[in-house]
């Protein structure tokens, strides 16, 4: 693709991945319209910049992922006490674990864990249990397992502490564990 040459319709190609991409950082389907768009418009007033260096997409997620950061700062400065995660689940822990501290049930064994996010279904379910999360949670797991971005940046992004960050790390790694083993590994697909 040459430089500049970004057409609507490629652009319209995109838009499915970048709703969902925009839908496992935010909580509002709106917002991650919104946030799409936004990214769509910056795209066209920005496609002399777009060299073809790395993938249209690529490029189209790195200009979504700025705006939606930019989004969560603009609504964390505005959030009110009762919207934060307590990251209180009485029973998970008991549900998960034995009183000395082994699996009550240990995990299933995944069958090809590394082809299942190949499969529409498989990220339909496991994007309603990131959804299932409490938001901070979930933000918190996504900047980390899909944005990739290191500990100490996701502090900073979210103002946690490090040992918050791992307390949330560890409860979404467990209720998203809980949640594909019912909605997935465990044959019950769909639900």
């Amino acid at each position: 693709m040459a430089s500049g040459a970004i057409t609507e319709q490629e652009l319209a190609d995109c838009r499915p991945a970048l709703l969902r991409y925009a839908r496992l950082h935010l909580r509002d389907a709106a917002a991650a319209e919104d946030a799409v768009q936004d990214t769509l418009v910056a795209a066209l007033q920005a496609a002399t910049t777009f060299r073809g260096e790395s993938a249209l997409q690529t490029w189209l997620i790195g200009i979504l992922r700025r705006k939606l950061i930019d989004q969560l700062r603009r609504r964390s400065a505005t959030v009110s006490a009762t919207e934060f995660d307590s990251g209180d689940d009485p029973g998970l822990l008991e549900r998960l674990f034995a009183r000395d501290g082994h699996w009550a049930a240990p995990p299933q064994a995944w069958q090809q864990p590394d082809t299942a996010f190949e499969q529409a279904d498989f990220y339909a379910a496991f994007a309603a249990c990131v959804q299932s999360l409490p938001e901070r949670t979930a933000r918190t797991f996504v900047l980390r397992e899909v944005d990739g971005l290191e500990a100490a940046e996701i502090c900073k992004e979210l103002g946690l502490s490090a040992s918050n960050y791992w307390i949330l790390m560890h409860r979404a790694r467990l209720r998203l564990r809980e949640c594909l083993e019912k909605r997935w590994f465990g044959g019950t697909r769909g639900r």
